[in-house]
């Protein structure tokens, strides 16, 4: 079962309707969450990329209040920040980059096609993650180190 179709499953689970949609052709629009149902574009061509969008937009589901669609505001900046990192949680988190590098990849690339997730997603959620916890954190017996370069380390 992919990524894609076990956040389809976690939708249902949470009352939240998905569809797949034409409606937003010619716009920047790849997801849309109202009030327990979820736009995705059609546009979208990988299940990957659904993915992605889908975890964002429930993210939304789960933290957003009102329309957020006007990003002029704060507030609305802020709302659409924490659907996003429902997002980075639920598909990459710290546990995430330790698997990839468990999983011997060696590159960007590599650890997005093991998380299932997008090159974009990925650098999206590990500039998420440097500005959390700064240049490196902890997680069970590793160190994640963000800058210069992301690396994990295993503690012995």
């Amino acid at each position: 079962m992919t990524k894609y179709e076990t956040l389809l499953e976690n939708a249902s689970d949470a009352g939240v309707i998905v569809d797949e949609t034409s409606h937003f052709c010619g716009t920047k629009i790849k997801g849309l969450y109202l009030d327990k149902h979820i736009a995705i574009s059609k546009d979208i061509s990988t299940d990957t990329e659904k993915a992605c969008i889908l975890a964002e937009e429930l993210g939304h589901h789960y933290t957003a209040t009102g329309n957020i669609l006007d990003q002029s505001t704060v507030e609305n900046r802020k709302q659409e920040m924490r659907g996003r990192i429902v997002a980075y949680n639920k598909l990459v988190g710290l546990r995430g980059i330790v698997d990839a590098y468990l999983h011997h990849c060696q590159s960007i690339s590599e650890s997005a096609e093991y998380l299932e997730v997008t090159e974009e997603f990925l650098i999206d959620s590990l500039n998420y993650y440097r500005n959390k916890y700064g240049v490196y954190t902890k997680l069970d017996n590793y160190v994640i180190v963000f800058e210069p370069n992301i690396a994990v380390l295993e503690l012995v």
